[in-house]
């Protein structure tokens, strides 16, 4: 008896052993660190990456549309608050055409502030990567680059805000 319990608690183990990964989880579900990206500056030429990141401030990562209308709310919404984003970096990345992100970028003055990056995903990995539904896309990281929480859609800016007051 003892010897047959046993054997099937080997077998049970040895199945275990060779069953797949939950493959339908989102990468950044398994890897809750910031993203490997790689992302297209407005210059053309340069690339922003996770090396790029300021040290010890939290970071929040919209993915966004430039002609998405709630990705412009949003933009406008952050800007409107910007004072309280003051110890959090913003990195805004598109995967559409880079000249619509320029346009973007232009048409609400995002080269002015120090705290904002704006960038093309040109190599399109954070919409799998996050496996993305809705834009605006937001993902909230801790000053150590640890993902807080992750939102698709509009969110109110207390809400965005309160995020980083944990």
């Amino acid at each position: 008896m003892k010897k047959s319990l046993f054997t099937l608690l080997c077998m049970a183990l040895v199945f275990a052993s060779f069953s797949q990964q939950d493959s339908t989880r989102a990468p950044f579900k398994r890897f809750p660190g910031f993203p490997p990206i790689s992302l297209l500056l407005p210059d053309g030429v340069s690339y922003f990456t996770k090396k790029d990141l300021p040290e010890n401030k939290a970071v929040l990562l919209m993915l966004f549309s430039p002609s998405c209308s709630h990705c412009q709310e949003e933009t406008r919404e952050i800007l409107n608050h910007i004072a309280e984003f003051k110890n959090v970096h913003i990195v805004m990345a598109t995967p559409m055409p880079f000249d619509s992100m320029l346009v973007f970028r232009e048409k609400y003055k995002l080269a002015d502030y120090k705290n904002i990056t704006v960038a093309q995903d040109n190599k399109v990995m954070m919409p799998t990567y996050f496996m993305i539904g809705n834009l605006p896309f937001l993902a909230f990281y801790n000053r150590k680059k640890l993902l807080l929480d992750t939102f698709e859609g509009s969110m109110p800016i207390e809400k965005v805000v309160a995020k980083f007051k944990n």
